[in-house]
């Protein structure tokens, strides 16, 4: 009985996949050629609202969001302090006063997220902290990767 036990057990942690951070925190990645390793919640939140629309050296930001009702989606609307109707009326409004091209590039899923942030080189996205791969590069939010005490983006 002992042994079928540990045996599940090792089991279940080897086909578990590795965390980067907590279970929600979420890692905010860049394209992996950008020079930018840490930003300021202040300046995220920026970003993420439209408010920064280059990085230093005047590459274009690329911001790349995953589609309502994900866990990256909603914690990116508790950064902007806004609700899914808000943050709609918020990218319209600015598309509308020639502020923004359009809304932020949407995707369906964590792989696509990693694929535009390298394919655009001003691209900055979000995912779950658990899902961050080897070949993506996470940047530090207010001197803290996910997983860290007083990292702030979950």
């Amino acid at each position: 009985m002992i042994v079928a036990l540990f045996i599940f057990c090792l089991a279940s942690l080897l086909s578990a996949p590795l965390a980067v951070g907590q279970a929600d925190d979420v890692a905010v990645i860049v394209n992996p050629r950008s020079s930018l390793v840490n930003v300021s919640l202040g300046d995220l939140r920026k970003i993420f609202a439209g408010e920064k629309r280059s990085w230093q050296g005047g590459v274009p930001v690329k911001l790349i969001v995953r589609g309502p009702g994900c866990h990256e989606r909603v914690v990116l609307l508790r950064l902007l302090g806004m609700s899914e109707s808000d943050y709609k009326q918020h990218w319209t409004a600015q598309v509308m006063r020639g502020e923004a091209d359009a809304e932020p590039f949407s995707v369906p899923s964590l792989g696509m997220v990693k694929e535009a942030a390298k394919a655009f080189p001003g691209a900055i996205g979000m995912v779950d902290a658990g899902s961050v791969q080897p070949d993506m590069k996470v940047i530090k939010v207010d001197g803290h990767l996910p997983g860290e005490a007083g990292y702030p983006v979950h």
